[in-house]
């Protein structure tokens, strides 16, 4: 983990030197920026350390990794080799700016952060609050009061996310260190709890607990972990820590008679857990962290088994993605849980990209990739002609890739099948950005907002039904258009998209990605009272990506859906789209 922080940093700074070229103004340099996004994204998905990778194998070995090219892996070796990056800091001394955080408010690209700087001499949030705090932005030209008012909102998101990360970033860490904990021999069980358990999309800090009565040694174990920056309280049951990646981590050792009942007390959310214990009271018993108590003070059964807990008070099991106080518990009293959505559940994988348009890798790459996490199918949806940023493609450019996607499928076998589909913009007016005959030679459509992100809540309702009325539409993309940290929703009428959904037989998507899951939770629990499928998709841009799909079946979980609800839980042969 702590040498994959080198390549998290050397990614960082190949994204701001993507930014800092961004606002050139030259045609050429498109084609640099998005190389630079790529080498990006390639050097933060790499499994070992880019320095191992050129000290065994040189420059070449560079050169082998996907995006990186012959300018590319000069300046990485520079890094490597020096510690700097001489392309970074010529830019830096042209714009002396902190990109990462101004960039991370909505409405605020690298061009609109440039004009700032140069315009009113704005460096970084600090700067920015002031100058918003003046009035000073809704006169300059191309920005006005409402990107004002925008402005402000992002701010307040970023100072919002302070102490926290995405779901994403911590369950990886998390599961870091459990198999660290698990490694060492020393447990008889090492688990992941709190909101990380119940797969919530943003995180305060990570919890952990162990079952061993050998507390001391396991706490040694934890407190000496690569990954961890310091100690901030050691003690025989409960060590906290900070970890490199800026989370403070907890870890509980539970004697293991008791680790049911603790790993039941540390997941659901205070609320939850009040109810359930007020459940408890009412049946005669203690329910806390080391137990299930009767009213002489006997553990029930020492609780080594949280199932038993629930199913001993008179409830089905409830799921830990459930735990949020939202009528779980009455469902549960009464025996109407249903078996959430699993990730084994999924067939295939309605939204990814290939390097085509903006994605990293081959559409036979992505195969093989798909295959390896165990879909039957996928569908290739590249983006499509408006969207340039992203290298959309054109009618031709679909024609031309399609019949390699069919010579594909024929060299597969039947080993898995690739579905030919876009990702299409959905325009400003509600129309669509490729024409009807191409869009009817596809076999799966995602219709998706991509622009014009400032609409109101009528006009931007109206602008998504008139696509999905459309005739066109199989699968309604990220609906809401959010970047958790970065961008609110756009505001839209989930009643009219769900009739409309309802109406005209499209699915609505979670997308998988760990910076939307969209729909979110609440969304899904809200619209589900339509009679309409959901597709949980990757959004991959990479053969890595696959393995958000369960950060969406963890979002879909949360939302009480199950797998019948699911279009992507099919067989291919029962796949059906649309109507």
């Amino acid at each position: 983990m702590e040498q994959l922080d080198f390549n998290r940093k050397l990614s960082e700074m190949l994204d701001r030197i993507a930014d800092m070229l961004s606002v050139d103004e030259r045609g050429t340099v498109r084609f640099e920026v998005r190389a630079y996004r790529k080498a990006a994204l390639s050097i933060a998905e790499l499994d070992e350390d880019v320095r191992r990778v050129y000290r065994d194998g040189g420059q070449g070995a560079l050169m082998e990794i996907p995006g990186i090219g012959a300018g590319i892996s000069r300046s990485i070796i520079e890094y490597i080799e020096r510690g700097r990056m001489r392309k970074y800091e010529m830019l830096k001394r042209r714009y002396p700016i902190d990109f990462e955080s101004l960039t991370r408010i909505e409405g605020l690209g690298p061009k609109r952060v440039v004009s700032l700087y140069r315009l009113l001499g704005v460096k970084d949030v600090a700067g920015l609050r002031a100058a918003l705090d003046k009035h000073r932005i809704r006169g300059l030209k191309g920005f006005g009061e409402r990107s004002e008012e925008a402005i402000g909102r992002g701010i307040s998101m970023l100072e919002s996310a302070r102490g926290r990360a995405l779901l994403g970033d911590a369950l990886p860490d998390a599961e870091f260190i459990v198999d660290k904990l698990r490694a060492s021999g020393l447990a008889e069980r090492v688990e992941i709890a709190g909101s990380i358990r119940r797969m919530q999309e943003t995180i305060g800090d990570i919890d952990i607990l162990a079952a061993s009565s050998r507390q001391e040694e396991v706490m040694d174990v934890f407190s000496k972990l690569d990954s961890v920056e310091s100690v901030i309280l050691r003690g025989s049951t409960k060590t906290s820590v900070r970890l490199r990646n800026g989370m403070n981590c907890d870890l509980r050792v539970i004697e293991p008679d008791s680790f049911g009942a603790a790993l039941q007390y540390f997941t659901g959310n205070k609320y939850h857990n009040v109810s359930v214990r007020k459940i408890a009271i009412k049946r005669g018993y203690k329910l806390n962290e080391y137990g299930l108590f009767n009213r002489s003070g006997k553990d029930m059964a020492r609780s080594r088994d949280e199932r038993w807990i629930y199913n001993r008070l008179g409830m089905d099991y409830i799921p830990p993605e459930m735990r949020e106080d939202r009528g779980e518990i009455g469902l549960a009293l009464k025996h109407g849980i249903s078996d959430p959505v699993e990730l084994g559940d999924l067939r295939g994988d309605m939204h990814t990209h290939t390097r085509d348009s903006d994605g990293m890798n081959s559409i036979e790459e992505m195969a093989e990739a798909a295959i390896r996490s165990g879909l039957e199918y996928f569908a290739t949806t590249n983006h499509t002609k408006s969207l340039r940023i992203a290298n959309g493609m054109n009618e031709r450019g679909f024609a031309e890739y399609f019949k390699r996607v069919d010579a594909l499928n024929d060299r597969m076998n039947g080993r898995i099948r690739v579905i030919k589909g876009a990702e299409v913009d959905i325009l400003k007016d509600g129309s669509l950005d490729l024409s009807r005959k191409s869009l009817e030679s596809m076999e799966c459509v995602v219709a998706s907002v991509h622009s014009s992100f400032n609409m109101d809540e009528r006009r931007m309702t109206d602008r998504i039904v008139k696509a999905m009325d459309s005739g066109l539409v199989h699968i309604l993309g990220h609906p809401t258009g959010r970047l958790i940290f970065k961008r609110d929703g756009y505001p839209i009428d989930l009643d009219r998209i769900g009739e409309a959904a309802e109406r005209d037989g499209v699915a609505i998507e979670i997308n998988s990605f760990p910076d939307r899951l969209d729909l979110c939770d609440t969304n899904i629990m809200y619209i589900s009272k339509y009679k309409i499928r959901f597709a949980i998709d990757s959004d991959a841009h990479s053969v890595k990506h696959f393995s958000n799909l369960r950060y969406g079946v963890g979002t879909a979980r949360r939302g009480w859906l199950t797998k019948d609800r699911i279009l992507n839980c099919n067989e291919i042969k029962r796949l059906r789209l649309g109507r």
